[in-house]
């Protein structure tokens, strides 16, 4: 049985900006084909505009309030929404709120700098 606790994970920076703890996924546990993590931004942070060729992403936000953006189409986005980013989309979330964001990330196939193509400087 794996079971990972959040506090235990080292954090660490995506290729898109975003502060990550991996809970699960193939490389720490017997997961296979998705990996799930937290992410956070800052107050006033965002990430860089990006997609993923291959994986398709679901982003659920546990703390704070932000603005979403998905090929163009913009929406705030509070605490309790699930937000569905097919693979190949364009996506970018800023903070607007006055604490940190806090979202899980769910991407299958699993999370990986390599399939992640930045699309701002």
């Amino acid at each position: 049985m794996d079971i990972r606790n959040l506090d235990d994970m080292p954090a660490f920076i995506t290729k898109d900006g975003s502060e990550i703890r991996e809970l699960l996924a193939y490389r720490n546990s017997v997961i296979r084909n998705q990996s799930l993590a937290e992410a956070r931004i800052s107050v006033g942070g965002a990430t860089q505009e990006h997609y993923h060729p291959r994986t398709e992403e679901i982003y659920y936000i546990t703390a704070g309030t932000g603005r979403m953006r998905i090929e163009g189409e913009i929406r705030e986005v509070k605490v309790g929404d699930a937000i569905a980013i097919p693979a190949g989309q364009k996506h970018k979330l800023w903070n607007t709120g006055p604490e940190t964001l806090k979202l899980l990330c769910c991407c299958a196939p699993a999370y990986e700098d390599s399939d992640t193509v930045i699309v701002e400087d």
